[in-house]
């Protein structure tokens, strides 16, 4: 009987110590990402985003185990599509809508996918949690647009163009930055849609 009732109230502070809300996750989340991005995967530790996020080392090793199993965590709670609610009604709008909240984001993803690049070949389920993040999501959303085009009767189901799409504006947002030393903006990529896309597509 003592047993049990020292066992049950030690049990009940420990849950409730290692419970953080999600807001709180979150921000752990942001830091490591953003720590990535700045300094590079092998330059990141525990001890540097508990400093700057004021939390023990222990609150973020309880929680994850280690670093990869961290960052997997971090990139898994971005899987939101940043072309959620694009629906202008028009397909060549809808492309033009995606250039503009491409852009918006591209330079910090394009900054975590360089700074990921080699802990990626590394680690396999590093490499499946960048994809769930940075590209499935967008995909889905970008071939849900364009099947709208083809229900809508704007483009033929059998454009053969319809396939590259996805590659054309994921490719010219990691290229650009290779080639031109500049990440695309969303200037850039309504300007490229408009050149590229589109034409592509047979709109205008």
């Amino acid at each position: 009987m003592t047993s049990q009732a020292a066992d049950g109230p030690e049990t009940v502070v420990a849950s409730r110590r290692s419970k953080i809300s999600r807001e709180r996750e979150q921000e752990f989340f942001d830091a490591v990402l953003e720590q990535i991005r700045e300094c590079g995967y092998e330059a990141v530790t525990m001890d540097g985003v508990a400093a700057s996020t004021r939390c023990s080392k222990s609150t973020l090793y309880r929680q994850w185990k280690t670093k990869p199993q961290f960052v997997v965590a971090a990139l898994r709670s971005r899987r939101v599509s940043k072309f959620e609610g694009i629906d202008t009604g028009s397909l060549a709008d809808d492309l033009r809508e995606v250039a503009r909240a491409a852009g918006r984001w591209s330079t910090g993803d394009t900054k975590l996918l360089q700074a990921l690049g080699h802990a990626v070949n590394q680690d396999a389920e590093l490499a499946t949690a960048l994809r769930e993040a940075l590209v499935h999501p967008e995909i889905a959303a970008l071939s849900e647009i364009l099947q709208r085009g083809v229900e809508r009767g704007e483009i033929s189901a059998d454009q053969p163009a319809l396939e590259y799409i996805p590659c054309q504006l994921f490719g010219v947002i990691r290229v650009r930055p290779v080639v031109e030393g500049e990440y695309a903006d969303p200037d850039y990529l309504v300007r490229f849609v408009d050149a590229v896309v589109l034409p592509a597509l047979g709109l205008t």
